[in-house]
């Protein structure tokens, strides 16, 4: 719960800025939904600024800080979508 997370992903330099990882992130959300999953952890350096954009352009929520092995990451929330 305080870090870590349940998906992680990385694209080469060479392929970053093309939609690859919010395309993977999106999918492997699908995915892990589909499997009965409903509450999906995700953690970020506070650096990685692309990588946050990523997640919260997944639809990400953010829930404070965390540590993992002694560094301080960003914790963001995906919660399974209820049908209507």
């Amino acid at each position: 719960f305080n870090g870590g997370g349940h998906i992680g992903y990385g694209v080469p330099p060479s392929q970053r800025g093309k939609g690859y990882a919010t395309l993977m992130l999106k999918l492997s959300l699908e995915y892990a939904f589909s499997l009965g999953i409903e509450e999906i952890l995700l953690t970020v350096e506070p650096h990685n600024h692309a990588s946050a954009k990523v997640i919260q352009n997944n639809g990400g929520l953010f829930a404070g800080e965390g540590d993992l092995r002694g560094e301080v990451v960003y914790k963001y929330w995906f919660r399974k979508p209820t049908r209507t």
